[in-house]
């Protein structure tokens, strides 16, 4: 197996109000390079959220709420000027929401690769295992499977449905997978 095409990522992961994409708001975000160094963030929002977020998502905020601007100028500042591909699994409601937060701090200017402090090219982890043959699901599905106590993984440590417990979570699944790939494998199958 080979190598990651870069070591330039961030793991990333957000909470939002709903998954009607037309109506929903980012709730928080998470993000972990690779080094461990963090952010997270719980955003002000005015969408009313689902009952599913009501019950398995608010119950366990604990920050105070910033502006969305506020959340735009402290994720461009974390990732910095080198445009890091974002790793997420499941990533799509994630990356589509970001986008439309960072447009609505500055709706007249055009979201292009200058202006959006990430790679363009998202990596969905999902995808990843799925053509490393493993079931997407059972990533999620890890107290009937076992995925991540056959890696080796205590994932209890990690609050579900929190941003920045996700994207810790992710990065340990990763750095698991691309440190012995045959060996993350041979467990996983």
């Amino acid at each position: 197996m080979t190598k990651p095409f870069s070591q330039n990522i961030i793991f990333f992961d957000t909470e939002f109000t709903s998954l009607d994409p037309n109506k929903s708001e980012l709730i928080s975000i998470g993000l972990v390079k690779p080094s461990g160094e963090e952010l997270y963030l719980e955003l002000e929002y005015n969408s009313e959220p689902s009952e599913w977020v009501k019950k398995n998502v608010l119950p366990y905020l604990n920050g105070q709420k910033i502006s969305k601007k506020e959340a735009v100028k402290r994720v461009i500042d974390f990732v910095g000027d080198t445009k890091p591909h974002i790793v997420g699994h499941i990533n799509q409601d994630d990356v589509m929401l970001w986008q439309k937060l960072l447009m609505s701090v500055d709706p007249d200017r055009t979201v292009d690769a200058t202006f959006y402090p990430f790679n363009l090219i998202s990596i969905d982890f999902a995808a990843v295992l799925f053509a490393l043959g493993i079931n997407p699901a059972t990533y999620h599905l890890g107290e009937k499977n076992d995925f991540f106590n056959k890696i080796g993984i205590n994932n209890k440590k990690y609050n579900k449905h929190n941003a920045l417990d996700d994207a810790k979570l992710l990065r340990e699944v990763y750095l698991k997978l691309v440190d012995n790939p045959d060996k993350f494998l041979e467990q996983v199958k």
